[in-house]
């Protein structure tokens, strides 16, 4: 065939089309995967691992304890982190100027605070307060209580986190419902319906299309986030398996055990926010 000049319509529409030869893209992938296989074998047959030892503990009953404890204070702090990042995103988009710049002044304030410094704050607040008491403000307390006795390991590092995460949750519905016009507010005002019925029945459904994904996020990033608590001795997943190992002496495979639990856990997690997303954009279809 001549040059493409001298082809009539007919044919240039008849032609087949050959996918463009890309040597290098082969010659590239065909480098990773001899890589991923040396990986591969490296991880497999490398006795340092200790794949035994791996299999001996990751159903030890230590091991699923901490397990629990760690889905625990992920599923806590992420609902009361959503709860109140509703509120301060609320807050800070409000014309009230109290209400607004005591929601910025919140979030600023933990979003610059590390979270591993907010545990330990909260686990030693007995020694700025060793008494927490109910009362009137400005009036003597009608019920204290004993500050250690109340703020345990487990309350707070719940604390911590719930608090930490709100900030980044009131960021992420902020940007959620500027997502939705603002028209619709103003056919809800016009229809006569009242502001919290706007709110819970016409934007939060329209903004959780954007708040869903970054929301997925956040929970993955907290289920990680809980090994931090291992700094004040609380035994969820990471520090169970460091107390096996230091009585076993097997840190390696007690690092694996755990990264497996959470590579498990994180896996159904993606799988359940990819349903979720699966869901509402069939909703917005129809």
């Amino acid at each position: 065939m001549g040059s493409s000049s001298h082809l009539s319509d007919a044919e240039l529409a008849s032609a087949r089309l050959m996918p463009r030869r890309r040597p290098l893209t082969w010659a590239a992938a065909g480098i990773l995967l001899i890589v991923l296989a040396e990986a591969a074998y490296s991880v497999v047959t490398n006795p340092g691992f200790g794949w035994p030892v791996v299999g001996e503990h990751i159903f030890s009953p230590q091991v699923l304890a901490g397990l629990v404890m760690t889905l625990t204070l992920t599923v806590v702090s992420m609902t009361l982190a959503l709860v109140l990042g509703i509120v301060l995103a609320v807050s800070a988009a409000s014309k009230n100027p109290v209400l607004s710049t005591a929601a910025h002044g919140y979030i600023w304030i933990f979003r610059a605070i590390p979270l591993l410094v907010q545990i330990i704050f909260w686990y030693n607040l007995a020694a700025l307060y060793p008494k927490l008491g109910i009362g009137l403000p400005f009036m003597p307390s009608f019920v204290e209580f004993d500050t250690n006795s109340v703020i345990t390991a487990m309350i707070a590092a719940i604390v911590a986190m719930s608090l930490n995460e709100a900030a980044y949750m009131a960021e992420i519905v902020r940007s959620g419902l500027n997502s939705v016009d603002n028209g619709q507010r103003e056919a809800s005002r016009a229809l006569g319906i009242s502001p919290l019925d706007t709110f819970m029945r016409i934007v939060m459904p329209q903004a959780m299309r954007v708040i869903i994904p970054p929301t997925g996020n956040e929970t993955l990033s907290m289920l990680k986030y809980t090994s931090l608590v291992s700094v004040i001795a609380l035994p969820e997943l990471l520090y169970s398996t460091q107390l096996i190992a230091s009585r076993t002496f097997e840190v390696i495979p007690m690092l694996l055990v755990a990264s497996l639990w959470y590579l498990i856990v994180s896996t159904v997690l993606m799988l359940i926010q990819v349903a979720i997303e699966r869901r509402l954009a069939r909703s917005v279809v129809r």
